[in-house]
């Protein structure tokens, strides 16, 4: 990727026109439930159980991949303080923790972000992994391989 698209990718403060970023600098009309220099978590605008949870990183990545480890670290600890506090105040059953990136996988904001979504039996979400795959033994060993190998490639 070359450096003009790298740095649209990742800016150290807002992207123009991301509505992520307008939160924020701005705050509302979010119903913000934590904000830190960091971190802030608000509820989206069509929660997919009450209590669904937004949690994004103060300064604009794009995804996963643009994502520095330190502020994956303020992400991580932000995410363990809200699913302690989504299970004392709503009690749900169990909470899904998804984080999306690209078309491909659903993510509609271009700004890395975190959905804490606590669920209950019945709601409304239902289940979110295919009941069945058909991936051949050699397959999986394959990637397994792959995935691997390009381990061992990183720092």
């Amino acid at each position: 990727m070359d450096r003009q698209r790298e740095a649209a990718r990742v800016s150290p403060t807002r992207q123009p026109g991301c509505e992520f970023c307008e939160i924020v600098a701005r705050g509302e009309p979010a119903r913000v439930v934590l904000r830190t220099s960091e971190v802030v978590a608000f509820f989206p605008d069509e929660p997919a159980t009450m209590g669904h949870t937004l949690l994004i990183p103060t300064r604009h990545f794009q995804d996963i991949w643009a994502l520095d480890e330190r502020t994956a670290g303020w992400l991580a600890h932000a995410s363990l303080r809200l699913a302690r506090a989504i299970r004392k105040a709503l009690v749900p059953e169990g909470l899904n923790i998804i984080q999306s990136n690209g078309e491909a996988a659903s993510q509609t904001v271009q700004h890395v972000h975190v959905h804490l979504v606590p669920r209950w039996s019945g709601d409304a979400m239902g289940p979110i992994w295919p009941s069945d795959t058909t991936w051949t033994a050699a397959s999986k060993n394959r990637t397994m391989r792959m995935i691997r190998g390009a381990l061992e490639e990183q720092p």
